[in-house]
């Protein structure tokens, strides 16, 4: 395995390498330390400069990686879309040559359309991360979810998750989430089933993904053996334009996790954990109790995404200017 990423950027998690992705988590493990001690900063992307791009809302993706930049050293530009050119017409193409004047080192990027980190890494020389783009993929999510089975179930990447059940549970044709999972766990081993409503399953997604598709909630979670992880993902409400599933609470009893459901689950395997992206609706996708109880890593899930981004960024900052010479991992967190 070497130890730069062998590509360039950062776009998806389609097209990337197991030893790509477990270079990755080995990478986040080293800099998981670097976040325990008192002083939370090493100086390996020292000089480098990170542009925070976000055409849309975020709170942890952008606080995450904002403060894994930070802790790396690097000098940060912060660009939002609602203060910005862009709110008045400007095209993104405009708005990233003019970054890409500003000369930054890597740029993370979230954008409503699918696609733009890739049109980015024609028009800027930065390295490229993606933040999220549309209903296409969200990388860092997934990768830090993966981390975090790793981290509770004490497995190193080579070992991967083979073995494991992971059930991801929701709104499967919007979630960008959902998409960077089905292709990730999988590649580490997991075997994955999905569910949600017809009207939430996109066509043909056991063609595409090495997942169990289920349109029963309760076939997906009780059928065949038990699941080790549950992963629950919200209605993509700001995507959706028109109703898709009745009300709130008729969502909750068709495909929420209800205390109910959850203590079904637990019957069946006791140390069964639950996941989600966030943000949540309490009380829809997942019952209150449910969120907040010891088998949930929600939490865990928020403070491992620092440690997943900056081994991103300091990976891809390695991959500009050492690819050929090749760079020890192991001091990344002296």
């Amino acid at each position: 395995m070497t130890s730069t990423l062998s590509q360039p950027h950062l776009l998806g998690i389609e097209g990337l390498a197991r030893d790509d992705a477990c270079l990755i988590l080995d990478t986040a493990r080293s800099f998981t330390e670097v976040n325990t001690r008192a002083l939370k900063k090493v100086p390996a992307l020292r000089g480098r400069t990170v542009a925070l791009l976000f055409f849309e809302n975020s709170t942890r993706t952008r606080l995450s990686f904002e403060l894994a930049a930070k802790r790396l050293s690097a000098d940060t530009l912060s660009f939002s879309a609602s203060t910005s050119s862009a709110s008045k017409g400007e095209t993104l193409t405009d708005t990233a040559r003019n970054i890409e004047a500003m000369k930054p080192d890597l740029v993370v990027v979230r954008h409503e359309a699918s696609g733009a980190p890739w049109l980015l890494s024609r028009v800027m020389r930065g390295a490229i991360a993606n933040a999220g783009d549309g209903q296409h993929e969200h990388p860092t999510q997934a990768l830090l979810d993966a981390y975090t089975l790793l981290e509770c179930w004490k497995r190193s990447a080579a070992q991967g998750l083979a073995g494991k059940t992971v059930a991801i549970v929701g709104d499967l044709s919007r979630s960008r989430v959902a998409r960077s999972n089905m292709l990730l766990l999988p590649l580490l081993g997991a075997k994955v089933r999905v569910a949600g409503p017809p009207t939430m399953i996109p066509a043909g997604l056991k063609e595409v993904y090495d997942v169990d598709v289920y349109d029963d909630v309760d076939e997906a979670l009780f059928s065949g053996d038990p699941v080790d992880a549950v992963m629950m993902l919200r209605i993509q409400k700001e995507r959706a334009g028109t109703a898709v599933m009745g009300s709130d609470r008729d969502y909750a009893f068709g495909y929420g996790l209800t205390a109910a459901r959850f203590a079904q689950l637990k019957e069946r395997r006791n140390e069964v954990l639950v996941l989600h992206p966030g943000p949540m609706n309490r009380g829809v996708e997942i019952d209150a109790a449910v969120a907040d109880d010891d088998a949930s890593v929600i939490l865990q899930q928020t403070e491992n995404g620092v440690a997943v981004r900056m081994a991103v960024l300091y990976l891809l900052a390695v991959g500009m200017t050492q690819r050929d010479r090749g760079a020890a991992v192991e001091g990344a967190s002296s």
